[in-house]
Parts: C-alpha cells; sequence; structure tokens
C-alpha cells in the first residue's frame, strides 16, 4: 500500500522545516537536509538513533519494508512540539548528507 499525499502533508504541516522526496509510492523526509525518517503505509517513522529512542521510549518498533532496518513509529503525529524536538535532537546525530 502506498502513503498518501494528503498523510504526508499532513505530517508536513504539523512539523516545520521537514521536506520530502517520493520514492516508490512511499516518502523519504529530510530536516536540515539530513535523512530523518519516512512516510511508509501512511506511518510516520523515524531513524531509531539514541535521542529518538530516549524521546520515544515505548514506541513501537517497525520496519518500512521487508529488508530494511527497525524504525520507530510516531503514533504522536499531531503534537507539533513533541515533532519538533524530536527532529531537532535527531539532527546532531545524523551523518551529513553525502556529496555528489
Amino acid at each position: 500500500m502506498s502513503s498518501s499525499k494528503e498523510y504526508l502533508d499532513f505530517v508536513l504541516e504539523t512539523c516545520g522545516g521537514l521536506c520530502a522526496r517520493a520514492m516508490m509510492g512511499e516518502y523519504v523526509l529530510y530536516y536540515g537536509g539530513k535523512v530523518v525518517g519516512g512516510i511508509y503505509d501512511n506511518r510516520l517513522l523515524v531513524k531509531a538513533v539514541p535521542s529518538a529512542v530516549a524521546m520515544l521510549p515505548d514506541a513501537p518498533r517497525e520496519l518500512p519494508y521487508e529488508g530494511a532496518k527497525e524504525m520507530l513509529l510516531v503514533e504522536e503525529v499531531e503534537d507539533r512540539e513533541l515533532l519538533t524536538r524530536l527532529f531537532s535532537a535527531m539532527y546532531e546525530e545524523l551523518p551529513e548528507p553525502k556529496k555528489k
């Protein structure tokens, strides 16, 4: 099942600073130019970096697609403050984008 543009727009509107790139019916999410997660099957999944695990200790771990690494399911997608703090905290731990 592909993710809907409506769900993507909702997530992007909830948390400023995010942008997305469509990829095979799903969306990869970027914050400050770094990949933080994505929208998969209308679920907001983020990378399981230490700061995200600390902020979402009870978050279910799910696979975005078969063969991928587990990610954290963000269930509080309406919480603008949480998402802003989450992505800001994650930013420092994520690698710089690869130069093309």
